[in-house]
């Protein structure tokens, strides 16, 4: 295995040489020729000073000239730090700060904004030599290659990689910190255990500034020679349309994807019969979401995986579990990896290869993270079967006591998705005088459907214990998810009361956005 980005971007290009890497819009970019785009660019990086270590923050959605930007960072002996393309210029300018970048490349322009100028009204950015608008990336490139060579030689395995920032759901984004080893091993593992191959065309929705898209996404097509195809903002009419012109084999997603394709009007009129493999992971994912891409989608894998910013992959189903194991647990533990259920909170616990080095500047928080045993604590409560299968029960944070009894809104969020009609949902806890707390449940009603609030409680009275039912339903137009797709509770939690509408109707959509 390539212990380095660099050495896995050039056996990548000396084994699959004229292989397509990337398609966009047509374009064939073949892995020779990404190897050579990369090298001339991390040389009009060092021009620019950058020097092994300095960091390069990338703002952009996915793309070809993503992908250059980013491995050519690696490449020059730097490291890349991805920035969320939503974020705004405030938050970027914050990640530049923290992180002392040199080289800052945006895509300007993109939905819209004035990304540039905004990053410079937002902060006097000192660390920074240049910013460079990804449109003109091609200006970057080196005539003259140099040594750049010999410092892409130079990179170790044990040199930082990257820095992929949280979500920031608990407060101010921590940078997660990996080694190269740790971003190639794991993206060995998994396209491995998914089978992945040369044969494989690989639809990116994930983002890449998201480690499901850099990580697992684009260093997976540098190891496996997949033909990567990536997807700058979701619709699910563009995607339909892509897997049915491409024969694309493998797609990765939120659980949002999945649902957003089920809904998709134009569905029945469409060939997606090429999905061969379709891993998808959150806190908690429905069952019957993945019962529903099987049967309605006909993809002949789906795979569940549990994994998060500070470890990218934990544990993960194998080709050939049984469908049922696959519908209802995470699988067990990647190579590399394991877990374990702290006994008295009932906390996932995490240790191994891929765990990050620490977070950025923050040796603070890594204490709190990572014990002195190299037990990562992720905040999630789960259980292991004999087998070693995690299944996640929820968010530790999540749990609300009601009349004295521990509620599980994870629970209750997988009785109320098999109610015809609900498209999403999600429960949180909220102040009771009687009894403590009771559950608010957030309902996002399908297209054409018609719910009411008696409904739904009923619906769940008949399948979970009274305190378990939620005594409140608000409807909602969509739940707020980071890019895991996890429901980020803490915004649900900060709003204001709903009204107890006793009637949602959703009118029908015909596109949706990630």
């Amino acid at each position: 295995m390539a212990g380095t980005i660099p050495a896995a971007l050039r056996e990548a290009a000396e084994r699959y040489g004229d292989n397509a890497a990337y398609v966009e819009h047509g374009v064939s970019v073949s892995f020779a020729a990404l190897l050579e785009r990369v090298r001339r660019t991390a040389a009009g990086y060092r021009a620019r000073g950058l020097e092994p270590g300095g960091r390069v923050v990338v703002w952009a959605p996915n793309s070809v000239d993503w992908v250059v930007a980013a491995l050519a960072a690696s490449y020059a002996g730097g490291t890349l730090v991805p920035a969320n393309s939503r974020y705004t210029a405030h938050e970027v300018a914050e990640i530049v700060d923290r992180t002392q970048a040199v080289l800052v490349v945006v895509a300007d322009g993109f939905l819209g904004r004035t990304q540039v100028a905004d990053l410079r009204a937002a902060s006097d950015l000192v660390s920074v030599r240049e910013i460079v608008d990804l449109v003109r990336l091609r200006d970057v490139e080196a005539r003259d290659v140099g040594d750049i060579d010999v410092v892409a030689a130079g990179v170790s395995p044990d040199d930082v990689a990257d820095i992929l920032f949280t979500s920031g759901t608990t407060g101010r984004p921590k940078g997660a910190m990996s080694a190269h080893r740790q971003t190639v091993g794991v993206a060995e593992v998994w396209g491995a255990l998914g089978g992945v191959s040369a044969a494989d065309r690989y639809l990116v929705v994930n983002p890449f500034f998201h480690s499901f898209g850099y990580k697992v996404g684009i260093i997976t097509g540098l190891l496996t020679g997949a033909t990567l195809y990536p997807v700058a903002t979701f619709d699910p009419e563009e995607t339909m349309r892509l897997i049915e012109a491409e024969r694309i084999t493998v797609l990765p997603g939120a659980p949002t994807i999945y649902t957003s394709l089920l809904g998709a009007p134009g569905r029945a009129d469409r060939d997606l019969s090429s999905l061969r493999l379709a891993v998808t992971g959150a806190a908690v994912v429905p069952v019957v979401l993945i019962e529903r891409m099987r049967e309605e989608l006909g993809v002949d894998q789906v795979v569940t995986a549990f994994g998060m910013t500070e470890a990218v992959v934990v544990t993960m189903c194998r080709a050939g579990d049984p469908a049922a194991l696959v519908a209802t647990t995470c699988g067990r533990a990647i190579p590399g990896m394991e877990v374990r259920i702290a006994e008295e909170t009932g906390e996932l616990l995490v240790r191994g290869d891929h765990v990050m080095l620490g977070y950025l500047d923050d040796p603070v928080a890594t204490a709190e993270a990572i014990d002195a045993d190299g037990w990562l604590h992720t905040g999630d409560i789960g259980t292991l079967d004999e087998g070693g299968n995690l299944t996640i029960t929820d968010r530790l944070k999540d749990m609300y006591i009601s009349g004295g009894f521990n509620v599980y809104p994870a629970e209750v969020e997988q009785a109320l998705a098999r109610l015809d009609g609900v498209a999403d949902v999600a429960v949180v806890g909220v102040p009771d005088e009687r009894l403590g707390e009771v559950g608010r449940a957030y309902v996002v009603p399908a297209a054409g459907a018609e719910l009411t609030e008696t409904a739904v409680v009923a619906f769940a009275r008949e399948r979970l214990a009274n305190f378990k039912a939620p005594r409140q339903v608000a409807f909602v137009d969509a739940l707020p998810r980071n890019l895991s797709g996890k429901v980020l509770k803490n915004e649900l939690r900060g709003l204001d009361t709903p009204p107890r509408s006793s009637a949602a109707t959703r009118p029908p959509t015909t596109k949706k956005e990630a």
